[in-house]
C-alpha cells in the first residue's frame, strides 16, 4: 500500500504542457500506378544545440488517398523558452517494411512547435518540398493543448458515525486519497487534516489538480482510506471506499454518500454493515488559464530590442571590441539578439520589430541619444524580421559614434508608452536590452520598472563582456521586489543574466544561444499570466480552424 507519510502536493512533479498536433495533407504526389498513394507522415525532432534529427513518431497509413486526414496525433511537451525544431516527412507506403527508406518519399517541411502554436487559431499550412521540379502538395497542422493538465478541483467532505478507535476518546479521523495507476497499484495524492476526538468530522475544503487525482482519466478509480490518527504514527485503519472524478464532479447528491467499509471486519462479523459514511458536501472545478490559451486566443508578443552603444564596448573596428563584426562568427550582441528573437518571433504575426540603440552620438551634429532607432527612421523604428534587426544594428555601428552614459530608463519608458495604449490582453510587450556595463541612471530605471510592472510588459537584460553586473541583480526582483520612492513593483518583470554564464567552452555557438534563450525566456509565460490575472483578463476563444477537414479517414491501417 502507498505510504501515508510526509506528502507535499505542491512539490510533486507536474508534467510539462502537452501539445497535441493533428496532421492533414492536401494534393500529395500520386506514386502508385493503379491507385492513389498510401501516405504516412513521420515526425523528427532535434535535440538542443545538436543538428541530429531523431524519429519521434509516425501517423497511421491511410490507403489510396492524396488528401489524408490522419487520426493518430503527435503529443509533444511544449517549452516556450526552447526553439523546438520539427521535421515532417511524408512517404507513400509500398511494402510492409518498417524501414522508412524503403518507401517512396513524397516531400517534407521544417518548422518549430512555436510557429504552429503561434499561428492564427494554432492552425498552420505549409507547402511540401524536396522533390526537384515537382509540386508536392501541402501539409496542415493544428495544435491543441491537452486541457486536463490544468483543471483544479476544490471539494469538501464530512463523515458520520465513524468507528470509535480510541480507548479514552472517540477517533481522530483523517482521509487519504489515492489515484489508481495503469498497473492496478495506487499512488497517494492527498491527505486531509486530522479532526480531533469526533466520529462526525467535517474537513476543511481542499484544492487538488485534476491530473493529480485521476491523470486526466475521469473514470479512473479514486480510492479513499479513512484513518484514526495516532501520535506514534501507527494510524488505525477505519475503512475505505472508492469513487471516480466523474462521480465526484456530480457534486452534493445521493450518489456522493459513501459507505466506509473495513474488509477485515466484514469478513469476521455477520451483522457488520459499515464503519460509518462519508459525504461530499461540495465540489467545483476551475480552469487555470495557460500561456497557450492566450496565444491561441490571438494574444501577440511584441518584441523590441535595445542595444548598448556606449564607448566601453571598444572601437567596433578592433577585434577586442564587443561590437566587432568578424566575417567568421557573430559577436555576443548578435548572438543574444538572435537567440531570444528567433523564439519570440514565432508569436508575433507581423514579424516587425522596433529596434533601438542607446548611449551614442548621432550624425550629423553629434547629439547624444538614449533611444535612437537603429534603422534611422524615428517615425517607424520597425525592422523586418530578426535578420532586419541585425542588419540595422550592423549599419548603425558604421554611422554612429559610441559614447555614453549607460541610461536604461528612456528605452524602458519608450516601450511602456506603447504598452499602456493596449492593455486589453491582445498584446504583450517583451523588451530585450543588451548591455556591457553598469547602469548610470539606476534611480530613473527603478522608477521606470515600477511603472512598467502594471503594464503588459516584460524586460530581459543580457549582460555581455567581462564587467561586474552586481547592480543588475537589484532589478531582477526574484529575491527582493524592485521599489522606487516607497512604491513596489506590482509584478516581477525583469530577468537579468550575464551571457558569459552560458557560453559553451567548446565554442558551439548554437548551444550557447540555446542555453541563453532557455534561461531568459523561461519566466515570460508566467509573467504574461500574472499580468492577465491581475487585470482579470480571460483569453479570447481561439478562432475556428477554417478548412480543417472533419470527414473520417477511410481504409486506415496502423
Amino acid at each position: 500500500m502507498a505510504s501515508i507519510g510526509d506528502f507535499d502536493p505542491l512539490h510533486s512533479t507536474v508534467p510539462a504542457t502537452k501539445i497535441e498536433v493533428t496532421v492533414s495533407c492536401r494534393n500529395l504526389l500520386d506514386m502508385d500506378t493503379f491507385s492513389k498513394s498510401d501516405p504516412v507522415v513521420v515526425l523528427y525532432t532535434q535535440g538542443i544545440g545538436t543538428k541530429e534529427w531523431r524519429e519521434f513518431g509516425r501517423t497511421e497509413v491511410i490507403e489510396n488517398t492524396l488528401n489524408p486526414d490522419f487520426v493518430r496525433k503527435f503529443v509533444l511537451d511544449f517549452f516556450f523558452e526552447e526553439k523546438q525544431n520539427l521535421r515532417f516527412d511524408v512517404y507513400n507506403v509500398d511494402t510492409r517494411s518498417s524501414n522508412i527508406s524503403k518507401h517512396d518519399f513524397l516531400g517534407q517541411t521544417f518548422c518549430t512547435l512555436g510557429e504552429i502554436i503561434g499561428s492564427t487559431g494554432s492552425r498552420m499550412e505549409r507547402t511540401l518540398s524536396g522533390i526537384p521540379g515537382k509540386k508536392c502538395g501541402a501539409i496542415i497542422f493544428t495544435a491543441e493543448e491537452l486541457s486536463n493538465c490544468r483543471d483544479i478541483a476544490t471539494m469538501q467532505l464530512c463523515a458520520n458515525k465513524l468507528d470509535k478507535k480510541d480507548f479514552f476518546g472517540k477517533s481522530d479521523p483523517f482521509l487519504v486519497f489515492y489515484r489508481s495507476n495503469e498497473d492496478g497499484t495506487f499512488t497517494i495524492c492527498h491527505k486531509t487534516e486530522v479532526i480531533k476526538n469526533t466520529l462526525n468530522p467535517v474537513w476543511q475544503p481542499f484544492t487538488i489538480p485534476v491530473r493529480a487525482l485521476c491523470n486526466g482519466d475521469y473514470d479512473r478509480t479514486v480510492k479513499i482510506d479513512v484513518y484514526d490518527w495516532d501520535r506514534d504514527g501507527s494510524h488505525d485503519f477505519i475503512g475505505e471506499f472508492t469513487t471516480s472524478y466523474r462521480e465526484l464532479s456530480r457534486g452534493q447528491s445521493q450518489f456522493n454518500v459513501y459507505e466506509v467499509l473495513n474488509p477485515k471486519k466484514k469478513g469476521k462479523k455477520k451483522k457488520y454493515v459499515n464503519s460509518g459514511t462519508v459525504t461530499l458536501l461540495s465540489f467545483k472545478v476551475e480552469s487555470e488559464y495557460t500561456f497557450v490559451d492566450f496565444i491561441r486566443g490571438g494574444t501577440q508578443l511584441n518584441f523590441t530590442v535595445a542595444i548598448d552603444f556606449t564607448a566601453s564596448n571598444g572601437n567596433p573596428a578592433q577585434p577586442t571590441s564587443l561590437h566587432y563584426m568578424s566575417p567568421y562568427q557573430m559577436n555576443t550582441y548578435a548572438m543574444a539578439l538572435k537567440a531570444v528573437g528567433e523564439i519570440i518571433q514565432d508569436y508575433d504575426s507581423d514579424k516587425l520589430f522596433p529596434a533601438y540603440g542607446f548611449g551614442a552620438k548621432l550624425p550629423p551634429d553629434g547629439k547624444i541619444s538614449h533611444a535612437f532607432p537603429l534603422n534611422g527612421n524615428s517615425e517607424d523604428p520597425n525592422c523586418v524580421g530578426i535578420e532586419g534587426v541585425l542588419e540595422a544594428y550592423f549599419q548603425s555601428l558604421r554611422t554612429v559614434q559610441l559614447y555614453g552614459p549607460t541610461n536604461f530608463a528612456p528605452v524602458i519608458n519608450q516601450v511602456a508608452r506603447s504598452a499602456q495604449d493596449i492593455t486589453d490582453g491582445s498584446q504583450y510587450f517583451v523588451l530585450l536590452m543588451i548591455t556591457d556595463g553598469v547602469i548610470s541612471d539606476m534611480v530613473q530605471t527603478k522608477e521606470a520598472v515600477v511603472n512598467a510592472s502594471a503594464l503588459p510588459m516584460s524586460i530581459i537584460i543580457v549582460g555581455v563582456g567581462p564587467a561586474e553586473f552586481d547592480a543588475m541583480e537589484e532589478l531582477d526582483g526574484d529575491d527582493v521586489r524592485v521599489s522606487s520612492r516607497g512604491r513596489f513593483a506590482e509584478r516581477d518583470i525583469v530577468q537579468f543574466v550575464p551571457f558569459r554564464d552560458y557560453i559553451d567552452r567548446s565554442g558551439n555557438q548554437v548551444l550557447s544561444m540555446a542555453r541563453l534563450a532557455k534561461d531568459v525566456l523561461a519566466e515570460i509565460p508566467d509573467q504574461l499570466l500574472s499580468f492577465m490575472k491581475s487585470k482579470g483578463i480571460d483569453p479570447r476563444p481561439a478562432p475556428p480552424a477554417s478548412g480543417t477537414p472533419s470527414k473520417p479517414p477511410l481504409n486506415t491501417r496502423i
